[in-house]
């Protein structure tokens, strides 16, 4: 910026000349630097008052928004700003159909380690070593003495390891609270709780979620801070679960089975009272899955749910039921029984001679193959399709547990002529017992599709009728038959009128093929017969039964028995007196 001078020397000698006082030039140019610099600072004033008036503008217009957004959002529960506080810890217990815990929160302990405030790391290590065998001396005091500055040690100690790592007096030693999920029944339902662990940490608090079973199909619900003190309630039995889990230990063991599951299930509900699956595992010790090998080895496969296996000649009573449904026999029309039934290169062979002939009666008691699959061709594929398809055999089953979406049943790729033979009587479809369990209650209880749940149902409402009443009535009676006088005369329990169908299925080769002297034993039931409550399904994987002169792995000799007696256990704890009249049975049309 160029400054004029007050005094110009050129006007000041032109003023002398002109007789003119010099001074007025200073003072004219002296008020004109004056206004020049008023109207400087006023522009200055005016632009920092405009800035500042858009500066306030914003502000209160981010306000103004705020507050709208706030107005028009639902309102929520202010939480602390302390470390940690985002961490949710908090899980809803989670109980049985009675109120009795199956799951609960436990307060607990986490240890860490600050190594900058360790005074004497070498003995630290040595006592942690000793008061946690898996942790190794030499590995801690590597990591006390390098360069971090927090180390976790145990995620969980019991409130006796936190007073002995207390005793060992070092500083640097530190703990931190908080819940772990606890299971006090054990073992008891561990495929149906499945087990929860820790997700986002911090020093003074951790995240519970769920990590298999229904405490991860339902996590969202449990962690639900909404939810207060509400627990979760099961449909589960705790006295029934532990009765039917006992009972099948033992009937695997006698049976030299590899593995069993059973599904008890109320057939007018759809609720599971009871539903196991052997071997098991301890929710509160969950084992690593298995990293290669077969999955269904590991104790955490549910065999109930997610084993899909032949389940045999408990299929048989579908098609009966199917064929007495569309009119197209009768309990006393007479089937070809002549065998073998051949099918291009394929036999369907008995596993006894029959006679050339038998009732439809009798297909079922005595188990025939091939009467079974003309009573199929009769129906016809689509039709068939269509009833095993509301009956559930075509879908996972919509159970609340983790595992279930991924069990759908195996189906043939191509439903032929053949198919519809082999699938009439339990072969070439693959399914749960949960799936056999569902379409018993369905097929038995009336007619009425029910839908298995393992939440406890205030009311029960009766879904699609799936065939007439009458029908599923002559079903029960055909399985009771099935006891008194067929292949499951070991499956009566007195007083409570059991009727069922055997399922015995060559159990099938990883490479293709079956297997010569390994099966899949199912015993599919309903109990009372003459007035339905109760549904079971007892499967167990390669049983043999060694008690007799030569091996028997037929259901009627392995699965029935168990059966048997875990009915024989859960009736009373479920309610029900035994009808103590003598030689009562069904009335047979």
């Amino acid at each position: 910026m160029t400054r004029t001078p007050l005094r110009p020397l050129a006007r000041i000698l032109a003023a002398r000349r002109d007789g003119e006082n010099p001074d007025a030039i200073e003072r004219e140019n002296l008020a004109q630097r004056h206004e020049e610099a008023r109207d400087a600072a006023r522009q200055r004033a005016e632009g920092r008052l405009l800035v500042l008036g858009v500066v306030f503008l914003c502000a209160f217009s981010m306000v103004g928004l705020r507050m709208a957004a706030l107005a028009s959002s639902d309102p929520v529960e202010p939480r602390a700003a302390a470390s940690g506080a985002q961490i949710v810890a908090a899980r809803a217990d989670i109980t049985d159909r009675n109120g009795r815990i199956l799951a609960t929160n436990l307060t607990t302990h986490s240890l860490y380690a600050q190594p900058p405030q360790m005074i004497d790391p070498a003995k630290a290590a040595r006592e942690l070593a000793r008061i946690f065998p898996d942790l190794n001396e030499e590995k801690l005091l590597e990591r006390f003495t390098g360069k971090r500055k927090f180390i976790w040690i145990k995620r969980r100690i019991s409130p006796e390891q936190q007073q002995a790592v207390f005793d060992i007096g070092e500083p640097g030693l530190l703990f931190g609270p908080r819940e772990m999920r606890l299971y006090p029944n054990g073992a008891i339902a561990a495929h149906v709780l499945g087990g929860a662990g820790y997700g986002r940490e911090g020093v003074n608090s951790a995240e519970l979620i769920g990590v298999a079973g229904i405490e991860k199909a339902l996590d969202a619900d449990l962690r639900d801070p909404g939810r207060g003190d509400v627990p979760l309630t099961l449909s589960l039995d705790l006295t029934v679960q532990a009765a039917v889990e006992r009972v099948l230990e033992g009937g695997m063991r006698l049976m030299n089975a590899k593995g069993a599951a059973a599904v008890l299930m109320d057939v007018h509900t759809g609720e599971i009272v009871s539903l196991a699956s052997l071997p098991d595992f301890d929710p509160n010790d969950r084992p690593r899955p298995l990293t290669e090998g077969d999955q269904a080895e590991s104790p955490l496969f549910n065999r109930a749910v997610q084993g899909l296996y032949e389940l045999g000649s408990t299929f048989k009573i579908f098609t009966a039921a199917q064929g007495i449904d569309e009119r197209l026999v009768s309990r006393t029309t007479w089937i070809d029984t002549k065998g073998p039934l051949k099918w291009g290169k394929h036999r369907i062979r008995d596993f006894r001679r029959y006679g050339p002939a038998m009732t439809v009666e009798d297909v079922i008691v005595k188990s025939s193959n091939i009467g079974t699959a003309r009573i199929a061709m009769m129906i016809g594929p689509e039709r068939q399709q269509d009833f095993l398809g509301q009956l559930g055999f075509f879908q996972p089953t919509p159970i609340e547990l983790i595992e279930a979406p991924g069990a759908k049943p195996l189906l043939p790729k191509k439903w032929s002529e053949i198919h519809t033979m082999t699938v009439a009587y339990g072969h070439g479809l693959s399914a749960s017992p949960l799936h056999l369990a569902t379409a018993y209650a369905s097929l038995l209880n009336g007619g009425a599709k029910v839908t298995p749940t393992l939440l406890k149902q205030g009311t029960s409402r009766p879904g699609p009728r799936i065939l007439a009443e009458n029908t599923s009535k002559q079903a029960r009676e055909l399985l009771r038959m099935v006891v008194t006088d067929g292949t499951a005369s070991l499956g009566e329990v007195a007083g409570y009128h059991v009727a069922g169908k055997t399922g015995t299925a060559d159990k099938p080769k990883p490479q293709g093929g079956y297997y010569e002297d390994k099966v899949i034993a199912t015993f599919a039931s309903v109990f009372p017969a003459n007035d339905p409550k109760y549904v079971l399904v007892v499967t167990l994987d390669e049983p043999v039964d060694t008690t007799g002169k030569e091996p028997r792995r037929t259901a009627g000799w392995t699965a029935v028995p168990v059966a048997a007696e875990v009915i024989r256990r859960a009736a009373p704890l479920l309610g029900l007196a035994p009808d103590a009249t003598p030689g009562v049975t069904l009335a047979r049309n």
